[in-house]
């Protein structure tokens, strides 16, 4: 058997096309999921044009469905179960998921709202975690109208902590007052206290100017690179008082912090914003719209399966 995905092709719009591929076959710790919901990131078009994911691949890291065959050694969730996941190859019909990287779906929670959660909501969570957010915090988030962005303003205020949004425009910082900024500000224009973290989505010229904004004992987490520039440091920026640039990735079990997120998202505490939602078959309407900036939070795929397995 064989089932559709969306795969890399650089002679294709977008770097992408749907394609038929291999039925997976998972193993032992693996549930198989029927996909009916994935999200785009940013990350998932530089990963088409850079050949990090090489030609012929499935794209993708995030996708919802329902589990349609449970893993061989007992673990994980039960066929039937919803489920959201962090995986490679995630825009495929059907794909096969570690246990250690998927959560169940509460009741209340839409699974096209669930699968916005993983890339961007465990980089939110995990990149504030890892900068030593607190209630006197000062937090910076950057490229903060984006995925990541909104749920560190989120997080980060219910932590308790004074956020700082930074955005491209006034249009797209529409929502962020509402979500828990204390300010809301076009570029860096007007910031003139240090900050104690900067969650960086932006990079380039930007990333310099935040880090000359870090307080003493202060962190930077390098969690996405939109602006496509490069940041040049001036003289002696970085000889000083100690403060610490990081680049962050995802990495391990994130079960744990997905059913937390999940748990939020349900409950309501915090909030997805869904500002593209379409058939795969868009797939290069989604990747311009997100590309161009057009799109507000997260962009969703509606994966129109062309089977129905056993449950």
């Amino acid at each position: 058997m064989s089932v559709r995905a969306l795969v890399v092709d650089p002679a294709a719009a977008a770097a992408v096309r749907l394609a038929e591929v291999p039925d997976p076959a998972p193993e032992p710790g693996q549930v198989l999921v029927e996909v009916s919901h994935a999200s785009l990131n940013y990350g998932d078009l530089n990963d088409a044009r850079s050949g990090r994911v090489p030609e012929g691949a499935v794209l993708g890291s995030d996708a919802a469905g329902v589990v349609v065959q449970a893993a061989g050694d007992g673990t994980g969730p039960a066929v039937g179960t919803r489920v959201v996941a962090l995986t490679a190859g995630a825009f495929a019909e059907c794909v096969a998921v570690d246990v250690g990287a998927l959560a169940k779906v509460p009741k209340g929670l839409r699974l096209a709202q669930a699968v916005a959660l993983p890339v961007a909501g465990l980089a939110a969570l995990r990149s504030l975690r890892a900068a030593g957010l607190g209630p006197d915090k000062r937090v910076l988030v950057t490229g903060a109208s984006g995925g990541v962005g909104r749920f560190a303003v989120q997080l980060a205020a219910r932590a308790g902590a004074h956020v700082i949004a930074s955005v491209g425009s006034t249009a797209r910082g529409e929502g962020l007052a509402e979500a828990g900024a204390d300010e809301v500000l076009i570029g860096l224009k007007g910031l003139e206290r240090p900050v104690d973290v900067v969650i960086d989505n932006v990079g380039g010229p930007q990333l310099v100017l935040a880090w000359g904004l870090l307080a003493p004992g202060g962190s930077v987490q390098s969690v996405g690179w939109t602006s496509g520039q490069p940041a040049v440091f001036p003289p002696y920026a970085t000889v000083g008082p100690a403060k610490s640039l990081t680049s962050f990735v995802i990495e391990g079990d994130v079960s744990a912090d997905l059913a937390v997120l999940t748990e939020l998202a349900a409950e309501g505490a915090l909030g997805v914003e869904i500002g593209w939602k379409g058939s795969w078959d868009r797939f290069e309407e989604a990747a311009e719209a997100l590309r161009g900036r057009r799109i507000y939070g997260k962009a969703v795929l509606e994966v129109a399966s062309g089977q129905t397995r056993p449950r």
